[in-house]
């Protein structure tokens, strides 16, 4: 715990102070961090390391059982040149996906870098986070994207890892298997590394099984063929066991990271999708802004190796309220100006003008092209109990392109 001069801690110095918000943050978060590492900063730094080295070694163990047993053990019968390229293609293939494992591990997830500033240079008067106010998500009101740990606004598809204590850009999980966070600069190497894992795990199970079923000596029943090659085969056995077991996992994730992509959305995205507000549409509903198409996702990503936050331009689509008054007022305006036909010119005038002198004919045409001029400018059926200047025609002509 950092303490000044007289041995005060910071919530002490703000509590003196009367700050008591201050203190408040402070002590709860001082709680917070103990309850989570135990007051052992020994536990802490374990906690940041992960099962990175537990996962790497479990892949190192398997692939030793694999050759010992599955490729190297004694069989009756000897192994075809056919089967021997398939059993060795599962160690390659595996081989390929501890590479990428390597690589997500160590690699930047895309780490935002943090607005670091110098306390001696930093004045009382100033406040704790001095941010540009003109950023346009503050002026949206998008406060969500403000990291106060960071003292930045991150992007909108960020997110601050607890366990890496830093923002991370397209944050998806926090991985603890590889010790490091998934984000937008290494989320192909850990799809990379679950998809040749899958593949390896598929390849070396039918090996094993094949090898096992091949036995010449094996009984033909199914119970004494499962006690014999538990005897006599308990190396390939045991790895087919392990392999099963893990497969499962490691196959509903890469599913659900491949669904992700197809999409175009991340896994903290999904959990939280009605926190966001970018991920909801006008009426309140799910919607995704930057899912531009499964075979644009999917090219972007595996080409690119991440997919850039463009949000995919949409026409402007009708509510079915706007709908039905729009088709409401036209139909009223259609019988409107019917009715204005009849109602200001004369029956026997407009039937005059027809037959008889063409003076009286063009006066007749040009009163009722007066009237069907003003019904151009201001049509009648807008006019059915609504003022020229009421709140409900606004209404109406703010829905109406007019």
């Amino acid at each position: 715990m950092v303490k000044d001069k007289t041995g005060l801690t910071p919530a002490q110095l703000a509590a003196d102070k009367n700050h008591r918000q201050v203190a408040f943050f402070l002590d709860n978060a001082r709680r917070v961090h103990d309850s989570g590492c135990n007051g052992n900063p020994t536990f802490a730094k374990l906690s940041k390391v992960g099962l990175a080295p537990l996962l790497w070694c479990i892949a190192v163990v398997l692939l030793a059982t694999y050759i010992h047993s599955v490729i190297a053990g004694q069989y009756n019968m000897g192994m075809t040149p056919a089967f021997g390229l398939f059993a060795w293609s599962g160690v390659f293939v595996a081989t390929a996906g501890l590479v990428m494992f390597y690589k997500c591990s160590r690699k930047d997830p895309g780490y935002i870098s943090a607005n670091t500033r110098d306390s001696h240079n930093q004045r009382d008067d100033e406040p704790l986070l001095k941010m540009e106010l003109d950023n346009p998500a503050l002026l949206t009101g998008n406060w969500s994207q403000l990291c106060i740990t960071c003292k930045i606004v991150r992007p909108v598809r960020s997110k601050h890892c607890s366990t890496c204590d830093r923002c991370v850009e397209q944050f998806d999980h926090h991985c603890p298997w590889v010790s490091n966070c998934v984000g937008k600069k290494n989320k192909w190497e850990f799809f990379m590394f679950i998809t040749l894992e899958v593949i390896a795990m598929i390849i070396t199970g039918s090996a094993a099984i094949i090898r096992t079923v091949s036995d010449p000596a094996s009984p033909a029943s199914f119970g004494d063929w499962l006690g014999y090659s538990v005897v006599y085969h308990t190396g390939a056995v045991s790895f087919f066991m392990m392999d099963l077991f893990i497969f499962f996992g490691v196959a509903c994730l890469t599913g659900v990271q491949a669904y992700q992509i197809a999409k175009n959305i991340t896994t903290n995205e999904m959990a939280n999708s009605m926190r966001y507000t970018y991920l909801r549409g006008p009426a309140g509903r799910f919607r995704n802004p930057f899912d531009h198409g499964v075979r644009k996702n999917c090219s972007d990503f595996l080409v690119n190796g991440y997919n850039e936050d463009v949000e995919r331009l949409e026409h402007a689509s009708r509510t079915d309220e706007e709908i039905g008054m729009i088709q409401m007022t036209s139909a009223v305006s259609q019988n409107g100006e019917g009715h204005s036909h009849h109602g200001n010119c004369d029956d026997h005038a407009c039937a005059d003008s027809h037959a008889n002198s063409n003076s009286h004919s063009q006066g007749g045409s040009s009163q009722c092209c007066d009237h069907s001029k003003k019904n151009e400018r201001t049509p009648f059926g807008l006019g059915l109990g609504l003022g020229r200047n009421s709140a409900s025609r606004q209404y109406i002509r703010n829905l109406l392109p007019l």
